[in-house]
């Protein structure tokens, strides 16, 4: 198989070398580049952003329109919406290698540099001045705002400690510090969270956006700089924490709305590409109603009042529950030895951890608890996912097989076996799994697992009860037992009671 010729090594080289020409590195910038290189993908039905998935009629166009019109732009949307993972996908569309001046920190043009090192460096070497190159990941650039972020971070400042190393007078450019933007030259420096970053320190983007240069503070020397500025930001920042600046707003060409997955189906591909479900020790087989369950409660959680909406949820919620759920299966079949790990609905109870983190309350939530706000997410989600495999199903054997005093525990302290055991004992309860193809002679960790999903929508619909000392029950018998009454509900009803005397406290 052929190799490919080495790369120029010496300025002489890459002058006579086909690879890189000079009027092309002096004319080309990197909004050019991306700008060709994307024109190269649309043309060849390449995926632009593998791994993304929902945007393809949405984000993307309007990112492709961006980087055709050579602009600036920012990314708009609420945690979890891939802003990040869209920003660093962009470092593909720069070339493969990018010749600069070996040790220069600003990636000087051979045929152009800008600093004073390296112009005295090739008035020294000429032809023999060390090339030496970039890959894609070393041109993109990016930077966390946060309020503690100084001009001296992001342009560069005086360093009297290379002054001093250097023997160089204060005044000469050699004793310059260059910060990430100089260091970003000729590539992608990205911004995430952009309102973080105090008023004072967006005013230092004006110039780089606009004239397309920065001047270091202390020295009469702008540098042209070569850079494709993109940003990231929170719509809850904007009155939260903080603000974009209006002339930066102004300078940024493209604002670009992101979103979560509009459809069940988008969010499950987007968590079985992100959850670490293949762990090796065992085989996995996730069921598509829990993927579906699982999906369901960020979605639903969306739409719940108790959820505070300017704060979203983040697709890390499903992902961080389905990777929970998957452990908890795991270890239930590691301690019966079973060879099949199947994740059932009730698995997603243990992955509370995983929710409760991840959901910011309103005021009505915060006064039911995280749990319990969770919990009622879990049952709707079971609900609606129930209603798309048994509506219309005739399930009053088995509402029958309960109300006549039958209860059945599916929990972790026994192997699937046992459990199925019990649960034929349901009339007409095997009978209805078809629906999630599950057979009557299927295994046991399948079944079970099934059957504890139709059990599980039935007490959602109300139709059924489960607790964590019984399990299964009648709904009847569940209106018999009286709920335990929370510490701080009971006194909350003797703080009403008091209030209701004569009007007043006694």
């Amino acid at each position: 198989m052929p190799t490919a010729p080495p790369l120029p090594q010496t300025l002489g080289e890459l002058r006579s070398s086909n690879a890189f020409s000079e009027a092309c590195l002096n004319t080309r910038t990197v909004k050019d580049e991306m700008r060709g290189n994307l024109i190269a993908r649309l043309r060849a039905r390449d995926a632009l952003f593998p791994g993304i998935v929902g945007y393809d009629d949405t984000v993307v166009p309007q990112i492709v329109n961006a980087i055709l019109s050579r602009q600036n732009f920012i990314l708009l949307g609420l945690r979890g919406q891939a802003k990040s993972r869209i920003l660093r996908a962009l470092a593909a569309l720069l070339d493969e290698q990018m010749p600069y001046i070996a040790g220069c920190e600003i990636r000087d043009n051979p045929y152009r540099p800008l600093c004073r090192r390296c112009r005295n460096l090739l008035a020294e070497l000429g032809d023999a001045t060390p090339i030496a190159y970039l890959t894609r990941e070393d041109r993109y650039v990016e930077k966390l705002a946060t309020p503690d972020v100084t001009v001296a971070d992001l342009v560069g400042d005086i360093d009297p400690i290379k002054a001093a190393r250097g023997a160089q007078d204060l005044s000469s450019e050699l004793t310059m510090h260059y910060g990430l933007l100089p260091r970003a030259n000729r590539g992608i420096f990205a911004i995430n969270e952009l309102p973080d970053l105090a008023g004072k320190i967006q005013v230092a983007l004006f110039n780089i956006m606009q004239e397309g240069d920065v001047q270091i503070k202390g020295y009469p020397v702008r540098l042209a700089l070569d850079v494709a500025l993109v940003f990231s930001a929170n719509p809850e920042d904007y009155t939260a924490r903080g603000k974009i600046v209006t002339p930066l707003k102004d300078r940024i060409g493209s604002e670009i709305r992101t979103h979560y997955p509009e459809t069940l189906e988008e969010g499950i591909s987007i968590t079985a590409q992100e959850a670490w479900c293949e762990r090796g020790a065992a085989p996995i087989e996730i069921p598509q109603y829990v993927r579906q369950v699982v999906e369901q409660i960020a979605f639903s959680a969306r739409e719940d009042k108790k959820v505070d909406k300017r704060s979203g949820v983040s697709q890390r919620l499903p992902i961080a529950t389905m990777e929970l759920i998957v452990s908890n299966a795991e270890r239930r079949a590691l301690v019966h030895g079973e060879k099949l790990v199947v994740p059932r609905v009730g698995d997603i109870y243990a992955a509370l951890p995983g929710i409760t983190g991840k959901i910011e309350l309103e005021y009505e939530g915060e006064m039911r608890g995280a749990d319990t706000v969770v919990r009622d997410l879990i049952r709707t989600a079971v609900a609606r996912v129930y209603d798309r495999y048994f509506e219309g199903a005739d399930m009053h054997p088995i509402e029958q097989w309960f109300n006549l005093g039958g209860t059945v525990k599916i929990d972790d302290s026994q192997p699937a076996t046992a459990t199925l055991a019990e649960l034929r004992q349901i009339h007409g309860l095997l009978d209805k799994l078809s629906a999630v193809e599950v057979k009557k002679n299927d295994a046991p960790p399948r079944a079970v697992a099934a059957a504890e999903f139709l059990l599980e929508g039935m007490v959602a619909h109300r139709k059924l009860s489960r607790s964590e000392e019984r399990g299964f029950a009648a709904e009847e018998k569940a209106r018999r037992t009286p709920e335990p009454v929370e510490p701080e509900r009971e006194f909350d009803d003797w703080q009403q009671a008091r209030r209701s005397r004569k009007g007043g406290y006694n």
